[in-house]
């Protein structure tokens, strides 16, 4: 089990907190023993010296015992705290590695529950078993020992009760740990509610549906109290029970000593040690349903875990790398794609074929759901085709290294997505080590440098969540800047300039032919499309038309039509 292999670090120091909650144990166990010897040997024979003795024995093992607790919960505090950390780092790294199509099997919502809530109850749980849980069980079957060893008929009572107990306790587990994996699915479908409201507060105020989602949540929040309140009354169900026959147990001991004690067969010291371990046992077995409900919540987590850590990607990375020649430089060849999204059987992309040159600006024109961001989606190898192969400078991507890959792209996004930190950390996304000099010719060219400059901290402003505090065209710029700043062989322009005016655009557009790289752009403004070198109309998945703009007007149906809805009357020749 991966998550177990985690644990092999800690191994020492979990040995010393188990051996240090060992001798609490000990003591513990062997307290009774002295507490009969105590009023047999002393109270009973009125003998004051061996009072002191076994009474100065006793208080020294119980001074010992409160040292090894509290070095104990260090070490358990230690090892727990370290592994939670290389649970979570380790899920991180995983996640990092995720393709799109798992990101889709697994909400965000699901993913941020188990690093939080699963990793937490992993923690606790070790800290617990190096702690007290272990402690547990061994207090039971030493005491059911001892307890024979000090008299076998008074404690032949245990016989009848503590293994039909410890069976119905392991079936109360198995019963619980899966219930408490229906209340983790219901906690991550209550984060996925909240995370929605919370991403979309504007437009839920803007559309007045705040009562809507209201009960929206309260309906998550619901179900998890249901399944939570079920989950946790059948834990507590074992408690009267468990006290129930052990109490039973207690009255049998009792009645069986007095009888015994009268006939001279039994000491008044044993039968109060026997009493005292059947207390300690109880108390042991009261505690089991509390272990159980965290034991059990565990194995669900785990559960939850390891399915992240040992999911197989299906998408892996190739060992090659482009070559530095610049003549082919951004060349990109799309040769016979088709695409269908995982678990869906309906294309959205069949047999596109192009070819887009090095320094080119292509314009990709087409409806919404036509394909546009899917195939753009493919070049960076967020997805692998269905059919066919894409090739940058005559390589197939599926050879190349992901990171080296994705290097040589600047790809900017339909919704322009920025990160709580100032502007310089944001723009750094595109290049760590950029200079003060390239930031300020990224931004000039991204037409977005005048703006910075009239902010009081200028690029050490810092930005909101998502970039909230900017307009959704100073956010679409700026994320064209990050995209500039590592000066891409290939620029992926996804919408991105939908809240620009024309004349911002147009001087984005001319700034970015300086740069030397490919430029793809999807657009709907006919504008923009003019000024590209080349044009590919796309219509349910397929190219209907390509060409410049002046063979498209004449000869596309389509692209008239556009043209006439955006600027007037078409051109005719």
């Amino acid at each position: 089990m991966k998550l177990l292999s985690l644990l092999k670090p800690y191994r020492l120091v979990m040995v010393i907190a188990i051996a240090l909650m060992l001798i609490e144990l000990a003591v513990e166990l062997v307290q009774p023993l002295l507490m009969a010897q105590i009023i047999d040997e002393g109270i009973v024979k009125n003998d004051i010296d061996n009072i002191l003795k076994y009474g100065g024995i006793m208080l020294g093992i119980s001074l010992l015992a409160f040292l090894a607790g509290i070095v104990n919960s260090f070490f358990a505090a230690y090892a727990s705290q370290n592994f939670g950390f290389d649970v979570r780092k380790e899920l991180y790294k995983k996640i990092q590695s995720f393709s799109f199509s798992l990101f889709n099997k697994f909400p965000a919502s699901s993913l941020i529950t188990r690093m939080t809530n699963d990793v937490n109850q992993l923690q606790m749980t070790l800290f617990i078993s190096l702690r007290i849980a272990l402690r547990s069980p061994l207090l039971v079957l030493g005491g059911v020992i001892l307890a024979l060893i000090v008299n076998v008929k008074l404690a032949f009572a245990f016989l009848f009760v503590v293994p039909p107990l410890l069976f119905f306790l392991l079936w109360m587990m198995r019963k619980s740990a899966k219930m408490f994996k229906m209340v983790q699915q219901r906690l991550d479908k209550v984060n996925g509610v909240m995370r929605e409201n919370l991403a979309g507060i504007r437009l839920i105020r803007a559309f007045s549906r705040g009562s809507h989602e209201d009960e929206r949540f309260q309906k998550s929040n619901h179900e998890l109290m249901e399944k939570t309140v079920y989950a946790l009354r059948l834990t507590e169900t074992a408690i009267p029970i468990l006290l129930f026959f052990m109490n039973m147990t207690v009255i049998a001991v009792l009645w069986l000593g007095n009888v015994d004690i009268q006939n001279g067969n039994v000491s008044v010291g044993e039968v109060v040690a026997i009493v005292n371990y059947v207390a300690r046992i109880t108390m042991a077995f009261s505690m089991f349903s509390w272990i159980i409900m965290i034991f059990s919540r565990a194995v669900a987590s785990t559960t939850r875990l390891n399915e992240i850590l040992i999911v197989e990607n299906e998408m892996h990375s190739g060992d090659r790398r482009l070559t530095t020649n610049q003549d082919v430089g951004g060349r990109i060849d799309v040769k016979n794609v088709s695409f269908r999204y995982p678990e869906t059987n309906v294309d959205v992309i069949t047999g596109i074929s192009f070819c887009a040159h090095p320094g080119e600006t292509v314009a990709i024109l087409g409806a919404t759901g036509s394909g546009k961001t899917s195939l753009f989606q493919l070049i960076p190898r967020f997805y692998d085709p269905t059919e066919g192969k894409i090739e940058i400078d005559g390589m197939d991507v599926r050879t190349l290294e992901f990171n080296h890959l994705r290097r040589q792209i600047g790809y900017v996004p339909q919704e322009a997505m920025l990160f709580t930190g100032t502007i310089r950390e944001n723009l750094a996304w595109g290049k760590e080590d950029a200079t003060m000099e390239e930031m300020t010719k990224a931004t000039k060219a991204a037409q977005i440098y005048d703006t910075i400059e009239q902010l009081p901290e200028k690029y050490e402003t810092q930005l909101g969540q998502k970039g909230v505090n900017l307009s959704g065209g100073q956010k679409q710029r700026l994320s064209i800047a990050r995209a500039l700043i590592k000066k891409p062989r290939i620029l992926l322009l996804d919408d991105s300039t939908s809240a620009l005016d024309l004349k911002t655009e147009a001087k984005l557009l001319e700034a970015i032919d300086n740069y030397d790289c490919t430029t793809l752009i999807i657009t709907q403004k006919i504008s923009t499309a003019k000024e590209a070198d080349k044009i590919f109309l796309l219509e349910d998945g397929k190219i209907i038309g390509e060409g410049k703009h002046e063979d498209l007007i004449i000869h596309s149906k389509l692209y008239q039509d556009i043209y006439h809805s955006q600027l007037g009357i078409p051109e005719t020749s």
